[in-house]
């Protein structure tokens, strides 16, 4: 019985042995290096943009000047719910914008209920202010009472500009900013020019006849 007893504990203690190296072998053969495991692991957005960034397209000037007051009227169509922009138009849950342009911002119609965020926002209602306006009311001036949320479109926004400006008139349309063109490079020219002549320099002759080499003319 007791030798029964001493076998099975030697077993017991064997298979103890073998589980304690088989656990050290598979951790030295899976061992994650915690310095290259990141601490919350996960995935990075980054986002696209697309080429030329948020900024990409014509500038407000050449919109201005390439844009029709006649395609504005058709998008103002969305604010007449709101506005009047006839002279002498009485004002509705906004106010009339006839000569709105050029005139201080949240000003311009005596007598109307401007919001604080407008009426204490100061400056005019320049072409770029008003771009701003148009692109979103509550990034221009937070706390406003309108609550149209704003043209997308950069044509959009030019054209709806022409047509106020059309009504009530403005100030001067900014110049375009004239296109860069490339001039050639002097340098690079140089270059060329010396490649060219070195070129020349490096092209067979005719052979000049040496002292020693006898001509004869027939």
């Amino acid at each position: 019985m007791g030798d029964r007893l001493n076998t099975i504990f030697g077993w017991v203690l064997f298979s103890g042995v073998i589980a304690l190296g088989l656990t050290a072998i598979s951790s030295r053969v899976f061992h994650a290096d915690k310095a290259e495991t990141p601490e919350n692991p996960g995935y990075v957005i980054v986002a696209d943009e697309g080429e030329g960034g948020a900024d990409a397209g014509p500038s407000l000037a050449t919109l201005l000047t390439t844009g029709d007051a006649g395609k504005g009227e058709a998008v103002f169509a969305k604010c007449m719910a709101c506005h009047t922009i006839a002279q002498g138009g009485a004002d509705g849950i906004g106010p009339n914008l006839y000569g709105v342009l050029g005139k201080p911002i949240g000003q311009h119609e005596p007598g109307f209920a401007y919001s604080s965020a407008l009426s204490g926002h100061g400056g005019d209602w320049t072409y770029e202010n008003m771009d701003h306006w148009l692109t979103s009311p509550r990034g221009f001036a937070d706390g406003t009472k309108m609550s149209f949320a704003g043209l997308s479109s950069a044509e959009d926004r030019a054209n709806v500009i022409l047509y106020l400006r059309a009504n009530g008139g403005g100030p001067d349309l900014p110049e375009p900013e004239a296109e860069e063109t490339e001039e050639p490079d002097a340098a690079l020219a140089m270059e060329n020019e010396g490649a060219d002549a070195e070129a020349s320099a490096d092209e067979p002759s005719e052979a000049a006849p040496e002292e020693d080499e006898v001509v004869v003319a027939d």
